[in-house]
């Protein structure tokens, strides 16, 4: 079986079909364009040939390249990486240069055969540049269907053509959407665009193609940047208009990316380069640019952490193996936020829910929540009416426990209270069958502990969820000492049906992500209490990576709720707690009513309506601001050391079994630098050696929290690094 197949029709329409065996979404390998270059001589050669389809064999056209060719190439490259990489895509540039001009004469740009793409459904990546090469782009008319170049959101860009030949489709003001922001548009939205050129209905999609393909004429198969006299829609970078195009880019993407992505740079350098010279040219400029985004630590980390392990994470990596989990029917206590929040995503999923609270109208106020969501979908239009109430019929919202009958997931989500939830766990056990996993949601409470109250600990498990549940993708699935293997497929299955991405740690104070967060918060707090400028430390995070500094992550996650969880840290460790100076920042700013967003006050102020007005000027008055203040780097390695080194001690303790995971769920977790690839990622970038010289540095300035773990000081000595160890349990 190959991935794509040949066949000639009566009238002389040829036929290639990608349909790559075992696989439900077509990817192209260096293997595949080999072979699709083969039937593309064969078709133009062959005199009987009028015209040319380019289809798919599957329900989606493509979900883009795959990423470890372009891996394997810069690892086989050796010495010679950047130069293996650029004639990789060179060739590539070369087999759709050749689709693009379909035989015809160079000089005359006649004598070519048209050639057309018909996409049945999602067309993403490299399924987008293969027929943006061709000479008309024909969709089906599938609401699912998603058409696009995401690459930036790996931290590539589209290198394949797409970012050459849609700026001049285009203009680089109308591409700078799906080329800098990754949008992808439904087949409809995408003609509308500019993107492609027909939407038809799927069973008239090949009819069409067909038709266009018999009726082609010389003139139609020219691209405009072949055709002579060719101006780049709005205007080139010298053009007056072109010029404040371009302006305006660089500042938009710099003010995005605060400079620490190298795809999105080198994708606006492309762009600008490529426009001022001819189309071949460019398409050199754009390969050159790539090679270097490959070549970029940053690019290989992002790729390898937001596109290969996130994706064996969702395909059950480290699932136990027993039989399949899925869940049919799920119970969830506690109808506030966030118990509404999982109501929604089980039964947008397809999962019939029972949402329990201890009064039928707080249960009601959280079914609403789901309405309120799907009513937002419907004013977008991406949800119908018929789709709004079936995702809400599947919704129970009910006082009744008896309810829960025939569950085979329960997900409790009420207060943070052990008594509380040792009350819940005893009546949903009465409530429901003997098979049935209980799952507790919570951010800080140990699950050991919890599952106390539990007559099944082999069935409970901890469950995570990120607020707000619908746009969070992460879920923490959390192991007690007795849960068992059963348990934790149930809770990944779920997550899965779910459309999240898991990762599974082992109980322990804080878990793994807010074991990881609470540091960085307590040292943007911390350096408050120094007399460090606070705008010094908020623009420090945003300026390495961060999407908030920790100042307004404590505002957003509220004060209150940081100065509850000091309180319970500081009872359970007595003596050995670290953080009073963190205490004496947190605890007045709660005293004061300074609550954050919720209250409008926090460290920053607010409007009446919550908007966000900038930090609140008080602050300089409570804790006067130091005349000499430190430099960027400084306080840059202190946010992200607090962060990072939590994460190996995490990984050294057994917490974190998986660096993977580590990475992965930091990124989705709460932000971590993406462009680093996670903290795992970014040791490996910045180091083992130098890692440890920071840490001793910070050490004798600031004190024992930033001692370097043993492990990581071995690593040092012997020059290894987390995803090049064999002792680390790595991609």
């Amino acid at each position: 079986m190959t991935d794509f197949t040949y066949a000639l029709d009566a009238d002389g329409v040829a036929t290639i079909t990608w349909d790559v065996p075992g696989k439900s979404m077509n990817v192209m390998s260096l293997a595949g364009f080999s072979l699709l270059s083969d039937l593309i001589d064969t078709a133009l050669a062959d005199a009987a040939v009028k015209g040319i389809i380019l289809t798919s064999g599957k329900k989606d056209f493509a979900g883009g390249m795959d990423l470890n060719v372009i891996a394997r190439m810069k690892e086989e490259g050796g010495d010679q990486a950047a130069k293996a990489v650029f004639d990789g895509v060179m060739s590539m540039h070369a087999i759709l240069r050749k689709i693009e001009r379909a035989g015809m004469d160079p000089k005359t740009l006649k004598g070519g055969k048209p050639i057309v793409a018909a996409l049945p459904g999602t067309a993403l990546g490299i399924g987008l540049e293969l027929p943006l090469s061709c000479h008309r782009i024909i969709a089906a008319d599938n609401p699912k269907a998603k058409i696009g170049l995401p690459e930036i959101m790996v931290g590539i860009f589209p290198g394949a053509g797409g970012t050459t030949r849609l700026v001049r489709k285009m203009g680089a003001m109308m591409a700078a959407p799906f080329l800098l922001e990754g949008k992808l548009s439904d087949p409809k939205a995408a003609k509308a665009a500019g993107l492609i050129d027909e939407v038809v209905t799927p069973d008239q999609l090949l009819v069409r193609a067909k038709e266009w393909v018999l009726a082609a004429k010389e003139a139609d198969l020219v691209k405009p940047w072949d055709a002579k006299g060719y101006k780049m829609p709005g205007g080139t970078p010298y053009h007056a208009a072109g010029f404040g195009t371009f302006v305006g880019a660089s500042a938009m993407v710099l003010g995005k990316t605060q400079g620490v992505y190298p795809a999105a740079r080198a994708l606006l350098a492309a762009v600008y380069e490529g426009a001022l010279v001819p189309f071949d040219t460019a398409l050199k400029i754009e390969a050159r640019h790539f090679t270097s985004v490959i070549l970029n630590p940053s690019s290989g980390a992002m790729i390898r952490s937001l596109f290969i392990n996130k994706e064996a994470l969702e395909k059950g990596a480290n699932r136990p193996k027993v039989e399949d989990q899925q869940v049919s029917k799920v119970g969830v206590i506690g109808a506030g936020m966030m118990g509404a929040g999982i109501a929604y995503v089980s039964a947008n999923a397809g999962i019939e829910v029972v949402l329990i609270d201890a009064a039928q109208e707080a249960a009601d106020r959280g079914k609403s929540y789901s309405e309120t969501l799907l009513d937002k979908g419907m004013k977008r239009g991406k949800v119908t009416a018929d789709k709004k109430a079936e995702v809400l019929g599947r919704i129970t919202a009910t006082t009744d426990y008896a309810a829960l009958a025939g569950c085979d997931l329960i997900v409790e989500a009420v207060f943070e209270d052990p008594k509380v939830k040792a009350e819940v766990t005893a009546k949903v056990e009465a409530a429901v069958g003997p098979d049935c996993i209980f799952a507790t949601n919570t951010s800080t409470l140990p699950i050991t502990s919890l599952a106390k109250a539990s007559a099944r600990p082999a069935q409970f498990i901890g469950i995570h969820f990120f607020s707000p549940v619908d746009k969070m993708n992460l879920v923490e699935i959390i192991r007690g000492k007795e849960t068992g293997d059963r348990a934790v497929a149930k809770a990944l299955d779920y997550v899965r049906q779910i459309r999240k991405t898991p990762i599974v740690v082992n109980d322990a104070r804080f878990f793994y992500a807010n074991r990881c967060i609470i540091p960085y918060l307590n040292e943007g707090m911390r350096m408050v209490a120094e007399g460090v400028e606070p705008a010094l430390v908020e623009n420090a995070a945003k300026l390495v990576g961060m999407p908030l500094g920790p100042l307004q992550l404590v505002d957003e996650t509220s004060i209150d709720l940081g100065v509850k969880i000091a309180k319970a840290t500081k009872a359970a460790m007595g003596d050995a707690y670290p953080d009073g100076a963190v205490d004496e920042v947190i605890f007045r700013m709660a005293d004061m009513g300074r609550l954050g967003r919720k209250s409008n006050a926090g460290f920053y102020a607010y409007d009446d309506k919550g908007n966000r007005l900038g930090l609140w000027d008080g602050l300089a008055t409570e804790w006067p601001v130091a005349e000499t203040q430190p430099d960027l780097a400084t306080v840059q390695q202190r946010l992200l050391m607090a962060q990072v080194l939590e994460a190996v001690r995490a990984l050294d303790e057994g917490v974190l079994t998986d660096i993977r995971e580590g990475d992965v769920g930091a990124i989705l977790g709460w932000g971590f630098a993406p462009w680093s690839g996670g903290p795992f990622g970014w040791l490996d970038i910045l180091g083992a050696g130098r890692a440890v010289e920071i840490c001793d540095d910070l050490t004798a300035r600031f004190g024992n929290r930033f001692i370097t773990p043993q492990s990581l000081r071995e690593m040092a000595s012997s020059g290894g690094s987390f995803y090049g160890s064999k002792a680390r349990k790595a991609a």
